[in-house]
């Protein structure tokens, strides 16, 4: 098969995914098998030395276990680790942390900023149920539109979705891609903060010209203020953990991960520093120290643990080992599930693609058009994720599809990776499930998801891999 006999059919087998997805609402899980199989069959027809049926089912099952093998634990970890976060209070103590820093102004960076840390291990939709309840209540104690506040929350959320690990999409593709973690995790803080602060100064304003009121249900019982003072505007809880506890829930496993990769950056490989970092780095023991800090911090906080998950299981245990032991962990299996079949089956499809040998021909093609290297990865994430609306699915693809052409194209593992990572932020629209969560939350119709969630995203994703560029350029990865 030709390079652009290839391409056409990479194409045409995106489109087959597409479809199956938005017009079959055929599971992405299934979609994504079925965009595999016709793919490989295809191409095994076309190849002097073709793919059998069986030669394809077995490269989709490699692929998925190969991926499942690497992922599956990290991301089970992090949804546990979900529960502790939303259950301990943690977010809210951190979104309290926001308000006191910019002493009651700007109140939309207070659970934009909550979302941004919460996100890194948190999946996406539970970041948004967290963070929606504050957004709420400082909408209605402040007068500040849900508009505003879903456009900075969600930004927020995303961007950490989409550029910093152990979030499943962007852990998969930088395995994948065999990008150093801590680095990804370190340049990946570094730039979407920097992201999300420049689309936060250029887009204030613009937020300000409608007023969307908060969701009534959640700010029945608060009343508007005009008090400038911040104990009036701070979010009350009983029984919450300190600043420094809840922040370390989050703070554990990413410090570990990322500085376990600059420490052996700095240290002989013969080392026991080496070695220690090594273990400590490892994204299992890292968020299982994550883990193992939230349940016993939750021991110190018994009865706003007990009513947080009484409120969202509907079950209170005699003995509360069971809620940590038992019900967080069956919580965040519930939750894990969907992503660690999409995830498993988007390193199926990837293997796939990576199988061709018309790849290497393909890359040749994409280098002597003169398009920049940095260019492909960035927007392939962002056609995949307009396609398929999942971040993950798209990364996944895209790192399937980019990765076999890195040394053509003269791109590093960490570079591609953050570069797919902001395409994935470039258009967020109706076929992403996250996109009709917010909406929900944050109280916003069809029209108003399109301002406040597409076109952030979108203003961030491009201020992300203009970043992205110039640090490469500049040899910092």
């Amino acid at each position: 098969m030709s390079a652009i006999g290839f391409l056409i059919l990479l194409i045409l087998s995106i489109v087959l995914l597409m479809v199956l997805i938005m017009k079959v609402k055929l599971h992405p899980t299934f979609s994504l098998f079925v965009a595999a199989l016709v793919m490989g069959l295809v191409m095994g027809a076309f190849e002097p030395e073709g793919f059998s049926f069986t030669q394809v089912l077995s490269m989709i099952t490699s692929g998925f276990g190969g991926t499942l093998s690497s992922m599956g634990i990290p991301i089970m970890l992090g949804a546990i680790l979900a529960m502790g976060v939303q259950d301990t209070g943690a977010a809210k103590v951190i979104a309290n942390f926001f308000i006191k820093l910019f002493r009651g102004k700007n109140l939309e960076l207070a659970p934009a900023l909550t979302a941004y840390i919460v996100s890194i291990p948190v999946f996406g939709d539970i970041t948004t149920i967290l963070t929606s309840n504050i957004a709420n209540v400082l909408s209605k104690r402040k007068h500040i539109s849900m508009g505003k506040m879903a456009a900075f929350t969600q930004t927020g959320l995303n961007l950490t979705h989409a550029m910093v690990p152990p979030t499943p999409g962007i852990l998969a593709v930088s395995i994948l891609l065999g990008a150093d973690l801590g680095l990804v995790i370190g340049w990946g803080v570094v730039i979407s903060i920097i992201g999300f602060l420049l689309t936060w100064i250029v887009l204030r304003k613009w937020t300000d010209k409608e007023f969307i009121e908060p969701v009534p249900e959640v700010v029945a019982e608060i009343e508007e203020t005009s008090s400038n003072d911040v104990k009036d505007i701070l979010i009350s809880g009983e029984d919450l953990p300190g600043t420094l506890a809840s922040f370390l829930t989050i703070l554990i496993p990413v410090v570990l991960i990322a500085g376990s990769s600059f420490l052996k950056m700095g240290v002989s490989e013969e080392s026991a520093l080496y070695g220690w970092a090594n273990i400590f780095g490892d994204k299992i023991v890292a968020l299982g120290l994550g883990v193992i800090y939230t349940m016993i911090l939750a021991s110190f906080h018994r009865s706003s643990v007990r009513k947080s998950n009484k409120d969202v299981s509907g079950k209170d245990p005699v003995n509360f080992r069971e809620v940590v032991l038992d019900s967080w962990i069956a919580r965040g299996l519930n939750v894990a599930l969907p992503a660690l079949l999409i995830t498993g089956m988007g390193g199926a499809f990837a293997t796939v693609i990576k199988a061709a040998p018309a790849i290497n021909d393909l890359a040749g093609l994409i280098e002597k058009s003169g398009v920049p290297g940095l260019l492909i990865p960035f927007l392939i994430g962002a056609i995949m994720f307009t396609a398929v609306g999942s971040m993950t699915t798209g990364g996944m693809t895209a790192a399937g599809v980019v990765g076999p052409m890195m040394a053509t194209l003269g791109l590093t593992p960490v570079a591609t990776v953050l570069a797919i990572g902001a395409g994935t932020m470039i258009f967020n629209h109706v076929n992403n499930s996250g996109f009709w969560v917010i909406s929900r939350f944050f109280n916003l119709d069809l029209k108003q998801g399109l301002k406040y969630i597409t076109l952030p995203d979108f203003v961030a994703g491009v201020f992300c891999f203009i970043l992205v560029c110039v640090a490469s350029a500049v040899s910092l990865f």
